[in-house]
């Protein structure tokens, strides 16, 4: 038994990157990136603020490496199964480490020294589109858009002044009260007979609009190989009425929105 521990002392945990890094991630976590400071990561691992830059270089290697931690924490694609399954799982994997980390939404693409983790994910995200049989420029598209939607819902739904279906109701109908009905009678109606329906939460519309995109990537890789589209797909992109189940007020079905492989 050392010294330090016969005297009740509880041994100094050894300093390493990783550790600085899950530090700094549970600061800006806490209170916003922009808040985060050598000082205060230094106070919350119990070292001096230089001593960090013996596992940091400086300012944009730690947050390199932050958003290293959060890409590690979304699902990569299940190998083996349907792209549109592996695509949907890694999507509302995403969306939920996002509104864990909001801080992160701006930071996620914009790295120009992305880490290993960030690498592997968009690997998995490219190699699982062109094992479906994309080609290369229309797995470029399908990631581009993918990720656009996925951000910028996660980045609005963290911008928003209510985050439960309580303060959605009550938020709503003090819109409602406030605005002629007369003269925004589209704002009205979709308020009075959507937003304040029983069970509305915004969150839902996440995986209703996922799912078109996800659609309409299959239906044109399916024009581009030459195989038939599927029924589904054809219905969404041309209107028609046979579409996705709706909710009093024409919200789509939680249970509706998440098939499992979409039409193959």
């Amino acid at each position: 038994m050392s010294a330090s521990t016969a005297g009740g002392r509880t041994p100094r945990i050894p300093l390493t990157r990783d550790r600085v890094l899950q530090a700094a991630v549970a600061l800006a976590d806490e209170s916003g990136s922009e808040s985060l400071s050598m000082r205060r990561l230094g106070e919350a691992v119990g070292v001096e603020a230089m001593s960090l830059y013996n596992h940091v270089a400086n300012k944009e290697d730690l947050l390199d490496g932050m958003i290293d931690v959060v890409f590690g924490e979304i699902d990569l694609p299940s190998r083996g199964e349907h792209w549109k399954t592996a695509m949907r799982q890694r999507a509302i994997s995403a969306r939920r480490v996002l509104s864990r980390h909001g801080w992160a939404i701006g930071f996620m693409d914009s790295r120009s020294s992305p880490g290993p983790a960030t690498l592997r994910h968009h690997d998995a995200v490219i190699g699982c589109l062109r094992a479906a049989g994309f080609s290369i420029e229309l797995a470029a598209h399908a990631f581009s858009v993918l990720d656009s939607y996925i951000y910028g819902f996660a980045l609005q739904e963290r911008s928003l002044p209510f985050h439960t279906p309580e303060e959605t109701a009550e938020l709503a109908q003090d819109i409602l009260s406030a605005i002629p009905a007369d003269e925004y009678p589209h704002l009205a109606e979709l308020t009075a007979r959507h937003v304040l329906q029983p069970g509305y939460d915004y969150g839902d519309e996440f995986e209703y609009g996922l799912d078109l995109i996800l659609d309409g990537l299959e239906a044109t890789s399916d024009e581009a190989a030459g195989r038939p589209v599927p029924a589904a797909a054809r219905r969404r992109r041309g209107g028609g009425g046979a579409g996705r189940p709706s909710r009093p007020g024409g919200g789509s079905t939680r249970s509706g929105s998440r098939r499992s492989g979409g039409d193959q």
